[in-house]
């Protein structure tokens, strides 16, 4: 089982999840390429193609022919892409808190992701945070935009909003879950439910109080829906 972090995160973002999901699968989290303690790398950005190369080369790694892959926002796009290019290297795939595209959002919320990115302040993180997170949730976020590698994260987010268009999600054919917070400030209401409407089979949850990082804001809660799920599907 794999976690995939956002864009402004890294693999500390998953430690309450790893250490749950441990005792019952091979868990991990990674820091994405430019992230954490993973290396910097020359040249643009393939956001789809180079990152689900990324995850091949963790189950390699491992020597596993199949995982369970969930991602959170960005770590969402990751998941859905390989979920589209390898469903065979696929036990589920879980999608929390994203979209079938940057598309999905208007012009002027797209505007204002990129600006609200690019220029962090505790107002911005604040409003990420929905009514009912857990006390820590803002002091892990706090901490992973401070050690952010900032042309790594610039790169990548100029390559979600120029290649992350219109996937077509009706395609995924493996189990898939999603998740949504109820007060989700990044997507437009709906747009998460909306990508589950789209993937045939999908199960949707929707967390009560809960903003943008529902891992991180109500761990209890991801937990417990996540392993329910992995149970139904092996």
């Amino acid at each position: 089982m794999l976690f995939v972090h956002g864009v402004g995160g890294n693999r500390h973002h998953w430690d309450r999840q790893v250490e749950f999901l441990s005792k019952s699968f091979k868990a991990t989290a990674w820091d994405a390429r430019g992230y954490g303690d993973s290396d910097d790398y020359e040249g643009p950005l393939r956001f789809d193609a180079d990152f689900s190369a990324d995850v091949l080369r963790v189950l390699d790694h491992f020597g596993e022919q199949k995982l369970h892959l969930v991602g959170l926002s960005m770590g969402g796009r990751i998941a859905r892409n390989f979920a589209l290019r390898h469903p065979e290297r696929l036990h589920s795939v879980t999608l929390a808190n994203t979209s079938a595209g940057i598309d999905a959002m208007t012009p002027e919320q797209v505007k204002k992701f990129v600006e609200d990115r690019r220029n962090r302040t505790p107002e911005t993180m604040r409003a990420l945070i929905g009514s009912r997170a857990d006390p820590q949730a803002m002091e892990v976020l706090q901490q992973s935009v401070k050690a952010l590698h900032k042309p790594m994260y610039l790169k990548t987010l100029e390559a979600i909003v120029a290649q992350d268009h219109r996937a077509p999600v009706e395609n995924i054919r493996v189990p898939t879950l999603v998740i949504a917070g109820d007060e989700d400030t990044v997507y437009p209401k709906g747009a998460t439910r909306n990508l589950a409407e789209r993937i045939p089979g999908s199960t949707f949850v929707e967390f009560t109080g809960c903003g943008h990082l529902s891992n991180l804001e109500q761990p209890r809660l991801f937990n417990e829906t996540l392993l329910a799920f992995l149970r139904r599907h092996g």
